[in-house]
């Protein structure tokens, strides 16, 4: 064991900052990789990391300068964190699964599962076992495929990962759960971004941002909504700071102020470490839960009605006339906003609407960014729909220094999905697949990640496998999502650390341990190299520097070519064996399946890689009209009865996705503990609540079902009047698994109504 104890909840809060990085980001970094590994292998990854010839950061999705612009350290405070946590000394080894049992390891905490070590060698957790115990990768593959081929039918079969994932290896499991026959293919994006997706595939043809890193610098006035880039992607903030050097501005719309959104210091400039840094946001919309589609269809009808009063200045009308269809409805409609609603709906008052509509016709070049404070909302396809709206009114699509940025919050998430991982890949895709390798895809489609674990749940699906992440805390409704997983024949997960997901299992349950993104990656056909896509359809190369934490290690690469090798043979005849040993073997085929990627090998091969097409910056818009597509959205808000608030789920500044590397949140003042509840001190007054109150949050639904989650703490905190947020994994709880957005069937993890008790004597 490492010696690594379970932390001791002792809350302790100070002031929020108001200003993120600097000195202390740096600090931080150094101080958690040190304490994972040595200083040797501390400077091999942090000078490696994000170059044109090292490896991605496996944290965010953030694009990096092109070769020549980067820093010799391109990467954020979380980012450092990030890779040490990988690259950590700390093992687990088959001595340690004797140690403890599976019940004991379940009832640790998610930090201490986390910080136990790399995973070294496969293991299994028998039918009836309370241990998981060493299993030979040969016997591994022969259960796994002797499960898949004894299933009634494919379906019952579901495939998972992550954004951690590269290109390579989410190209060959998806073209393995095809040949095996299902779509069954949810991954992480059906939990945060499908709402994106799902808005921007509607009304421009394509479910991806159409913004470059060159277009944030040179944009006139960026929104960043709904985001937090101090903790989720600092580097971002690099990116904002250049826009405001440039003459830009910025508008930040957040439920909670954000030390980063304040003012920023960049480590890496002077002014960063001795003077005061770069203030980013030149505006703050403090807005309630769940406002912004209101908001955005305020600031539209402001936009018409200047036009109204200035003729042929304000919209661009030879654009709308040229690339859109449905312009004269969707203003009938935006003209029946009401004031009443909007004002209502955001907590803002209309003057500082009206300021940030100055600043929109102030300037012809604008972005609009968000993250999953958009996403995760019933409302958050109409919400993005909107932002269309106003972006298209003014001809800002497809234009230097303009356009849509969803900013994804996984290194590959949008690779994985580029490269078919989705349970609805478009025809003419599966078309391509079937051509390629000479077999029939199916056509119906599969299940995502809320329809998995129903299927799961119901007993339709029997075999879980999950390729990279931790799907149990990454999901909602915890109570049934582990019953679900728990009924399951077998499960699998093939992972690089120890987490919730290996505890809570299937009859049978494998653990599979993969090479990380820092390890190197030798195959028979020598030293190997993937590739990924960033949030901005950047593809480039990474290649691991460390000597992998176990000579029992295979690369996901490997373990999904000899399960579909051993699952399907030759049937259909797929060269497995030669992706193993070459993986350029992969990306060649990937050039003749997947649009974008002819000559990839070639291309990937240049320093900075290169960048996908995107129609949308071509003027063409893959749409069924072939122009982009104003929409009506119908005003709704989410309200919470009297003596509730409306609740979102967070991550802490130190935390990456589930996991937390520390009980802090640095730049909030939280500190040593994570069962918190930010409040309005407004609202705690109304609630009759005093700060450091322990209460259970209860999650109210329409249906009457109630949701508990014990023993959080009140910290009194500048939330907007009516919204409180917390923690997650530890408030997934309260979300069920039927409260998703509509369209995208996205978890509502920002939407979640809930009430205050007082916690029971000894709860």
């Amino acid at each position: 064991m490492s010696g690594i104890e379970d932390p001791v909840d002792d809350l302790s809060v100070t002031p929020p900052k108001t200003w993120a990085t600097g000195v202390p980001a740096v600090t931080h970094a150094l101080e958690y990789a040190l304490g994972q590994t040595s200083v040797r292998r501390t400077a091999l990854t942090l000078l490696n990391i994000n170059q044109a010839k090292g490896f991605d950061c496996p944290g965010c999705a953030w694009p990096e300068p092109a070769p020549g612009k980067r820093h010799r350290n391109e990467y954020c405070e979380n980012g450092g964190k990030h890779i040490a946590d990988e690259a950590t000394s700390r093992r687990v080894t088959a001595g340690f699964f004797r140690e403890h049992s599976i019940a004991e390891l379940d009832a640790k905490s998610d930090y201490w599962l986390n910080q136990q070590g790399r995973l070294t060698e496969p293991m299994i957790k028998r039918p009836g076992a309370t241990h998981y115990e060493p299993v030979g990768w040969d016997e591994a593959f022969g259960i796994l495929a002797d499960e898949l081929r004894s299933l009634a039918s494919p379906d019952e079969a579901l495939f998972y990962t992550s954004g951690r994932l590269n290109n390579e290896a989410a190209f060959l499991l998806q073209l393995f759960a095809r040949a095996y026959g299902t779509n069954n293919l949810p991954d992480c994006s059906n939990m945060c971004h499908e709402s994106s997706g799902s808005a921007l595939g509607e009304t421009l043809g394509i479910g991806k941002g159409s913004v470059s890193l060159d277009d944030i610098h040179e944009a006139d006035l960026v929104f960043v909504v709904g985001q937090n880039p101090g903790t989720n992607h600092p580097r971002m903030l690099s990116a904002l700071e250049e826009t405001k050097r440039n003459g830009g501005q910025v508008v930040a719309v957040n439920t909670l102020p954000e030390a980063g959104l304040m003012r920023f210091k960049h480590p890496q400039k002077a002014r960063g470490v001795i003077g005061r840094g770069t203030e980013i946001a030149d505006q703050f919309l403090h807005i309630r839960a769940g406002g912004d589609l209101a908001l955005f269809q305020a600031l539209n009808l402001l936009l018409l009605e200047a036009e109204d009063e200035a003729p042929g200045t304000v919209l661009d009308h030879a654009f709308i006339a040229s690339d859109t269809t449905g312009f004269e409805a969707f203003a009938e409609h935006a003209r029946k906003t009401r004031w009443e609603d909007v004002l209502e709906a955001t907590g803002l008052t209309r003057e500082e609407i009206e300021e940030v509509h100055r600043r929109v016709l102030a300037g012809r070049k604008v972005i609009v960014c968000w993250a999953m404070g958009l996403t995760q909302q019933k409302h958050g396809v109409p919400s993005i729909r909107e932002i269309v709206n106003f972006l298209l009114l003014r001809g800002s699509i497809g234009r230097p220094g303009a356009g849509v940025c969803p900013v994804r919050g996984h290194s590959n998430v949008q690779g994985d999905r580029t490269m078919g991982v989705w349970e609805r890949m478009p025809q003419e895709f599966l078309d391509a697949l079937g051509r390629e390798f000479s077999f029939t895809p199916p056509a119906h489609h599969g299940l995502d990640a809320v329809d998995s674990i129903r299927a799961m749940r119901d007993g339709r699906a029997s075999f879980f496998l999950g390729v990279a992440g931790n799907f149990v805390r990454a999901t909602p409704d915890s109570e049934v999502t582990e019953a679900a997983l728990r009924r399951c024949r077998l499960t699998a997960q093939i992972s690089t650390k120890l987490n919730r997901s290996h505890t809570v299992c299937g009859e049978t349950a494998l653990i599979l341990p993969t090479l990380g993104r820092s390890d190197r990656d030798v195959q028979e056909g020598g030293l190997q190299f993937y590739t990924v896509e960033d949030s901005m359809s950047e593809v480039h190369a990474s290649r691991g520097r460390l000597a992998p934490a176990s000579p029992h290690l295979l690369s996901e690469v490997a373990i999904i070519s000899r399960l579909a090798r051993r699952t399907l043979g030759d049937e259909p005849a797929i060269p497995w064996e030669e992706f193993e040993r070459d993986y350029g073997t992969i990306r060649d085929r990937i050039s003749r399946v997947v649009p974008g990627f002819e000559e990839f090998n070639a291309r990937v091969d240049r320093p900075g890689g290169f960048t996908l097409p995107n129609p949308v910056n071509e003027g063409v818009y893959p749409t069924p009209s072939g122009k982009a597509v104003f929409t009506r959205n119908e005003f709704t808000m989410l309200r919470a009865p009297e003596g509730h608030l409306i609740l979102q789920t967070l991550r802490s500044h130190d935390q990456w996705n589930t996991v937390p590397y520390a009980m802090n949140d640095r730049y909030r003042g939280i500190h040593n503990a994570r069962r918190v509840v930010l409040v309005n001190p407004a609202d705690l007054a109304a609630l009759g609540l005093a700060d450091r109150d322990l209460v259970d949050l209860v999650g109210v639904w329409e249906d009457g079902r109630e949701r508990r989650a014990p023993a959080f703490r009140v910290v009194s905190y500048p939330t907007s009047p009516g919204s409180a947020a917390a923690y997650y994994p530890e408030t997934n709880v309260l979300v069920p698994l039927d409260s998703v957005a509509d369209i995208s069937n996205c978890p509502t993890s920002k939407g979640v109504v809930v009430r205050l008790e007082p916690t029971a004597a000894g709860g």
